[in-house]
């Protein structure tokens, strides 16, 4: 049997080790018997806990430096930007009809614009829904008719799109959206041009008219206007149909033209829209105490 060497490394001859360092620091420097002398560095005093230096979670980050939180725990500018891009595309999403028309609208009135006058009514003419292109092209032109407008207009059709077109989509759906605006659009046209073809042959209207600019996207409009009678709920439905079938009337009676005559029509097509509706969640809408004003456009669908 041999023995270890007392002058060897680690006795009590040889250099300190960690347990002979430990002792000759004295209790409470170090080991977990004692109070730890390392407290102001990060722990606290106190048997068997960690020495080591730790860092306080969660810190805020300092404002202005583009990170995830601010000074006082508000949103950094790059978090708020990527709400913002993050509703923004909800808000798009909901209604992909609605805005890809409107993209489409748009684009046409970038190029209308830069058309020269003589050009553009040819363009117009040969686009429009009158009665030499409908015997000819009604295809082609119920199609391409409402995807241009008469006169450069985008950011008054903008405004009016989000405020009927909108909330028709996020309610029904894009295909029963669409069904819609197309009965309006189709049947309004077939309303007015039929009244100038019985004007024309009764000789109450010249000739020339066959030839008429009748183009734009508000029969397709017209029409959510009258479907969105049916979102509401009583008696606010009841006030709505009242004005807006007050002020589709005046239109008429303040200009009686065939464009105002569809206007008229495609609105009654959208209230016979009812059944159509019928099952879709979300009707009966009424405005809550205290709601802010976009919350119209936050239900179901």
């Amino acid at each position: 049997m041999t023995t270890a060497d007392p002058a060897g490394p680690g006795g009590p001859c040889g250099p300190a080790g960690p347990s002979a360092a430990a002792e000759a620091e004295g209790p409470g420097r170090g080991t977990p018997d004692g109070p730890d002398s390392s407290a102001g560095h990060g722990s606290s005093p106190g048997r068997g806990r960690p020495t080591g230096r730790t860092e306080p979670a969660g810190r805020p980050e300092p404002a202005g430096r583009g990170g995830p939180v601010g000074a006082g725990g508000r949103p950094g500018p790059r978090r708020r930007a990527a709400r913002i891009a993050a509703a923004v595309g909800r808000y798009l999403a909901a209604a992909p009809g609605t805005f890809v028309w409107l993209a489409i609208l748009g684009v046409n009135t970038f190029l209308l614009v830069r058309m020269s006058p003589r050009f553009r009514r040819y363009f117009l003419i040969t686009h429009s829904t009158n009665l030499d292109e409908l015997s000819h092209h009604p295809i082609k032109v119920l199609i391409a008719s409402a995807l241009w407008t008469e006169t450069p207009s985008f950011l008054f059709w903008f405004v009016v799109f989000n405020l009927f077109l909108v909330p028709t989509e996020r309610w029904l759906g894009t295909l029963r959206w669409l069904a819609v605006v197309a009965i309006a659009h189709i049947g309004a046209t077939l309303v007015s041009e039929g009244a100038v073809a019985y004007l024309i042959h009764a000789g109450d209207l010249p000739h020339r008219t066959k030839h008429t600019i009748d183009i734009g996207v508000s029969y397709g409009v017209s029409g959510a206007v009258g479907v969105l009678t049916w979102f509401l709920a009583r008696p606010l439905r009841w006030y709505y149909l009242g004005a807006a079938t007050a002020f589709y009337l005046l239109l008429f009676g303040l200009s009686r033209d065939f464009t105002n005559l569809g206007h008229l029509t495609a609105f009654v097509l959208g209230v016979a829209c009812y059944p159509i509706t019928s099952g879709v969640p979300g009707g009966n809408w009424r405005p809550r105490k205290g709601s802010p004003p976009g919350s119209v456009l936050r239900f179901p669908g």
